[in-house]
């Protein structure tokens, strides 16, 4: 599939970015300490209070583990198990076909967890061993980039720094599920803009964009839940 001109930032060389993030060998670090803080910071505070009631909702609602954990590739294309909570029925395809829109397999609190990307918080325990950090690229599974890497030009270079639990990507519509080969190459861009900018302001930047969002989405749902019981009502 053939990369257009507005595709011209994907086409970058390797070898530009590599150089690029070496050079903020500082950053890095600072990075690092920052997502260990931070992280810490969630699973001592945030846990506590989210992990029984999420816990005790996910038994509730359907058979099956609490937790889905899953190989995706991250940083120089390693793979590593992302941690998330489970938000689908017990199925043999989650690791083939990633979720669509109104897909069957989510369950009804999963649907509410991938709203409010509560079913992300495992992956803290990802950021606090290394191999996920707080804001990066979003790792996709591995049958997913096999097949983003043969229609994006320079796919790999976002697997230059770590995978996130929140992206540049994701509080610019890119949040979720890739439908077409369109949003696989808008998600790439972004995710190397990323690559070629990442610094610890751009981070908390990112974080605070995604809060937001997640507020707004949390009101949006909660909203269209309202109007969709209303019509019920009024149909019953």
């Amino acid at each position: 599939m053939e990369i257009t001109e507005s595709m011209v930032n994907v086409n970058l060389h390797k070898r530009e970015c590599v150089q690029k993030t070496s050079v903020t060998r500082l950053n890095q670090i600072a990075k690092r300490i920052f997502d260990i803080v931070f992280s810490l910071l969630v699973i001592v505070f945030i846990f506590p209070i989210i992990f029984p009631i999420v816990i005790l909702l996910i038994k509730l609602d359907s058979k099956g583990h609490i937790f889905f954990i899953q190989k995706r590739n991250g940083l120089n294309n390693c793979v590593f198990h992302c941690i998330k909570f489970r938000t689908m029925v017990v199925n043999n395809e989650a690791d083939k076909t990633a979720a669509v829109t109104n897909d069957q397999r989510i369950t009804k609190f999963g649907k509410i967890l991938r709203i409010s990307s509560i079913d992300e918080l495992p992956q803290f325990i990802n950021v606090l061993k290394g191999e996920m950090s707080v804001v990066g690229p979003r790792p996709h599974m591995i049958s997913d980039n096999l097949k983003f890497e043969k229609v994006v030009a320079n796919y790999q270079i976002r697997h230059l720094v770590k995978p996130g639990i929140t992206g540049l990507a994701q509080i610019n519509g890119y949040k979720g599920h890739v439908n077409t080969v369109q949003d696989v190459k808008g998600r790439t861009i972004i995710d190397i803009k990323y690559v070629q900018n990442a610094s610890l302001i751009l981070d908390v930047r990112i974080i605070v964009g995604t809060i937001k969002l997640m507020v707004m989405e949390t009101i949006r749902a909660k909203k269209a839940s309202r109007c969709t019981e209303q019509d019920e009502l009024l149909n019953s």
